[in-house]
């Protein structure tokens, strides 16, 4: 079954379904690329309501094959999984009950040279398997038969053997060639019909090239000698996956856990990937794993390598032999992805083996270690920690570590100290989000090599940043080496899924949101993997901190037939969960006191409680995410309904510490902004938040209600910018309207970087938001009383107060913190109920306000904010904070220049200090400044934006 489709998976679940199948028909057959075909389904080989289909609509998703099988990219209308498009739409004859579509194929597919046609059919949303099996049809009037044996098979022999090869073709008679481990054994002959008995005295891989005019067609076969069981006592101290001697580049050690098998082969570089018995692993008698000492190799070359795992008698519908990647790859080459990594995002990226298939593991001896600059940072406390999301697709238009280097500023100046990465690990596709991992010990190469992620750790370090990664461990997709190993394969096409004999994974989903294989954390060998992916991350990378994405399925206790039902189960309270991730953070923090461990678990308080307040007294303590996104945009849009934030607060979870990372916004949903301009509050024309500078200006007091509330909090990548951009914004720019958000629609097609082509960051009434709540940061993560204690005046009003204290503060320091909001659409005067009376100061700008009745109201503008504090800030609020990113070009100029914000006045200076020229009045982003008139040399600029912020640059006139 295939499952390398390059889908953009995400971590809204859905249930698995079974795979239906079809046998459709092509007509005619054989057909040429540039001739009408007609793909024909029976429906009645078709249960829609299994996949909740409505109205007959089932959808072709193609993709193609040169004529020897290899993978050449899918059919450019498939749509994305979750939203298949229109054009691929099948029409439903309801005269005889079949379904259709008429196409001709170099069209349809956009290629003229493909060798075969392949597709499968499937509901629009096609998650949770909601698709049938497979089909493949060769293209064109010349094709070509392996009758005996079958196509990319194995045999196992414990003889010398006649292999038995049997071929036709159509279209007239063909030049045959038949090569033993690439040397020919019979023909060249020229016949219709094929027929060869070469001996095999060895391993030996088959090709049979069938040659019609300028056209071979090439069907490879193998057979294996059975190299007996190796029993051999494995060198203590190794472990599953390449063992590098500290001592000796010239060696290297290669462990595999294969229960069930009956023998494995290493095939390699190094070997002309033909691995002879001399490469038979041998079998540690007292653990069962298979080991290989490989010696000889030259220090700093690259060497690739695959297992090739042996069953003889395999379950029904198995492989006898499985070509795979080590589990425990740290770097693996796809023939599927690599094509399509740019050469500058990747420098010297290792090509991929010529005649190889599925991925490859990369080994390499002597490398040199990253050269870390600190070596021992101290983590920011869990109280104050504000984390920033970031899916680096969508940072930056190049899509990689490098871009987040280029821009740490924008990190350092929004004054956060976490910053939490979408899944990086090697996942299926490239411009994806990384939930449907494969391999999550290896570094995902769209996004640059290992050290450049290691640059920016250590960067972030040098800031007092920490790094949080984003880690699934519910599931794992079809590449996987763990579910190919013991998968069903039907079809043969080398991917499937879990047996029951699989150590790792249920044959069906023990929850309700799964997608791909649901790992049993049950199973030890599950356990161990799981552990082995948390100590590569945190002793090679230096991450901070895992975000483990999708807890709810950490379960063995929710199967479909469950009673009450299977999502009632998964939601409700289970003990096996609550152990096994408990065991997961001990093990953290075993290697890390200090790690982050953080769940998205989004469930019932009973059981988030016994994470939080796990070994809490120790200062630990399982982080929480904490989903108030509807809460708060009801909030932001100006409605007086299901707006109550007071779950904001650990406290009112039950959550002894500050252990939950509460936000308005995460990758999952949709964005605030674009809600707030969409469907927001019309009802006063001056202040219609469907504008966008209305809607934005309530953007502030949004950080106000969120960030300060005491305990950790997260911020979704440019929501400080106001990003307006609908989450399901498709490639072409189009919204997709549907109100199923689950589906994922076009929810995970790359975003326009809008945040940098349009510059944000210069518009006076985004970068204010970023402005405030760098404020806002600033004085959470400085400020002793916002780790202290909280109580929020919430529920059925727009106008949320929130007060912050910490009662053993002393009195001459900031102990008190009062914030006030008006979401509004007009005006309020908000009744503050000051904890006392006295001077108060605005900490945004510390301006004082005299309190004679804690009672008084303090008039707040639609949308506004106030935050008073019992004593005033000394935050640094100096110029580069606020205008960082202002600057002119060109520079040198010859003629003007520009500046990239809007300004109310800008003065040139001589080097000196005198004033030479003064533009008064308000000017655009691209108004070009005249310096015709200057002399060569040096200047200073002073640049004032509409509110009044100023900022001072160098200026060369040449």
């Amino acid at each position: 079954m295939k499952k390398i489709l390059l889908l953009l998976l995400f971590s809204a679940f859905v249930s698995q379904a079974q795979v239906q199948t079809i046998t459709p028909t092509v007509a005619p057959n054989p057909f040429e690329r540039n001739v009408s075909v007609t793909i024909t389904v029976q429906g009645s080989q078709i249960n829609e309501s299994t996949w909740g289909v409505t109205g007959n609509a089932l959808y072709l998703w193609g993709w193609m094959q040169d004529a020897n099988g290899n993978a050449l990219g899918d059919c450019p209308t498939n749509g994305s999984w979750g939203v298949s498009s229109e054009t691929n739409r099948l029409t439903y004859n309801s005269g005889n009950d079949t379904y259709t579509k008429t196409f001709i194929p170099q069209d349809f597919y956009g290629n003229t040279v493909f060798g075969k046609m392949c597709f499968l059919v499937k509901a629009k949303d096609g998650s949770g398997d909601k698709k049938t099996n497979d089909n493949i049809f060769n293209v064109g009037a010349f094709q070509a038969t392996l009758s005996s044996p079958v196509e990319n098979s194995f045999t196992i022999i414990t003889t010398n053997t006649n292999a038995s090869v049997v071929a036709s073709n159509t279209g007239g008679a063909a030049i045959y060639t038949l090569k033993a481990n690439g040397v020919t054994v019979s023909g060249p002959t020229t016949t219709t019909f094929f027929t060869a008995g070469p001996l095999v005295t060895q391993n030996t891989v088959f090709t049979l090239e069938c040659t019609q005019g300028v056209t071979t067609i090439t069907k490879k076969f193998t057979y294996l000698f059975d190299p007996g069981i190796q029993s051999l006592a494995m060198p203590a101290g190794l472990e599953e996956g390449i063992n590098y001697d500290a001592s000796d580049a010239t060696k290297a050690t290669l462990v595999l856990d294969a229960p069930s098998k009956d023998f494995v082969l290493l095939a390699g570089s190094f070997n002309n990937w033909l691995p002879t018995a001399a490469y038979a692993m041998k079998k540690d008698p007292t653990t069962g794993k298979y080991w290989y000492a490989l010696t000889g190799l030259t220090s700093g070359q690259v060497y690739t390598y695959q297992y090739w795992v042996a069953r003889k008698i395999p379950p029904t519908n198995s492989p006898k032999v499985v070509k795979t990647a080590d589990p425990y790859s740290k770097l693996v080459l796809s023939p599927y992805d690599d094509p399509y990594i740019p050469a500058a995002k990747y420098p010297n990226l290792p090509p991929y083996p010529a005649g190889q298939e599925k991925e490859v593991t990369v080994l390499q001896t002597g490398q040199t270690a990253y050269p870390w600059v600190v070596t021992n940072f101290t983590k920011p406390l869990k109280d104050n920690l504000v984390i920033y999301e970031v899916l680096i697709r969508d940072f930056d238009a190049n899509m990689s570590y490098q871009n987040l280097i280029d821009r740490i500023d924008y990190f350092k100046n929004l004054k956060v100290n976490a910053i939490q990465l979408m899944p990086v690990m090697e996942y299926e596709g490239n411009e994806g989000w990384g939930y449907n991992s494969s391999f999550h010990m290896a570094l995902d190469k769209f996004y640059g090599p290992g050290a450049k992620l290691k640059e920016f750790i250590d960067l972030c370090h040098q800031n007092g940043i920490a790094v949080i990664l984003d880690v699934a461990l519910n599931h794992a997709f079809g590449r996987n080496p763990m579910v190919r190993m013991w998968m069903t394969d039907a079809d043969g096409d080398g991917f499937g899924d879990p047996t029951s004999e699989s150590p790792y994974f249920n044959v069906a989903a023990m929850h309700s949101y799964n997608v791909g294989s649901d790992f049993n954390h049950a199973l030890a060998r599950t356990r161990t993997y799981a552990k082995r992916v948390v100590k590569q991350w945190i002793q090679e990378y230096k991450i901070d901190g895992l975000r483990w994405d999708l807890t709810k399925g950490f379960t063995q206790a929710c199967p479909s037939n469950v009673a009450g039902g299977q999502d009632n189960c998964t939601n409700g309270y289970q003990q096996d969960r609550v152990d096994i991730l408990k065991e997961y953070a001990d093990y953290s923090w075993s290697l890390d006191p200090t790690h982050y461990a953080i769940f998205e678990h989004l469930g019932g308080d009973s059981e988030e409680q016994q994470w939080a307040n796990y070994r809490i007294a120790e200062g630990k303590g399982i982080m929480l995410w904490g989903k108030l996104t509807e809460q708060y945009n009801q909030l932001t849009m100006g409605y007086n309904s299901n707006n109550d934030i007071s779950r904001m607060r650990s406290t009112s979870r039950g959550f002894t510490g500050h252990r939950l990372v509460g936000y308005p916004e995460s990758h999952d949903e949709e964005r605030l902004m674009y809600k707030n301009v969409t469907f927001g509050n019309t009802t006063n024309a001056a202040h219609n938040v469907t504008n966008l500078n209305t809607a934005l200006s309530r953007m502030s007091a949004l950080g106000a209600v969120s960030l300060l509330i005491p305990g950790p909090k997260m911020i979704w990548q440019f929501g400080d910018l106001g990003n307006d951009q609908s989450i399901f914004t498709c490639n072409n720019g189009t919204v997709n309207t549907s109100t199923d958000a689950t589906s994922g629609d076009c929810k995970l097609d790359t975003k326009t970087q809008f945040q940098w082509t349009n510059n944000w960051l210069g518009d006076t009434n985004r970068n204010q938001i970023y402005s405030d709540w760098g404020k806002m940061i600033d004085m959470k993560k400085n400020y002793p009383v916002f780790k202290g204690n909280s109580s929020i005046n919430s529920g059925t009003t727009l106008q949320p107060k929130i007060y912050i204290y910490d009662d053993a503060l002393p009195t001459n320091t900031l102990k008190n913190v009062v914030v006030l909001s008006n979401f509004d659409v007009v005006s309020q005067n908000v009744v503050a109920n000051f904890p006392y009376s006295g001077t108060w100061y605005n900490l945004m700008d510390n301006s004082p306000l005299i309190v004679s009745n804690v009672s008084m109201s303090v008039t707040i503008e639609a949308g506004g904010f106030r935050v008073y504090g019992n004593q005033p800030t000394t935050l640094n609020t100096d110029e580069y904070t606020e205008m960082s990113f202002v600057n002119l070009s060109p520079n040198p100029t010859s003629g003007y220049f520009t500046i990239n914000a809007e300004t109310s006045k800008v003065q040139i200076f001589t080097i000196t200090g005198q004033l030479l020229k003064s533009y008064d009045g308000n000017h655009s982003v691209s108004y070009q400044f005249d310096s015709n008139d200057l002399a060569n040399g040096v200047y200073v600029v002073k640049a004032t934006d509409l509110n009044n912020r100023e900022k001072t640059m160098k200026l060369i006139k040449q």
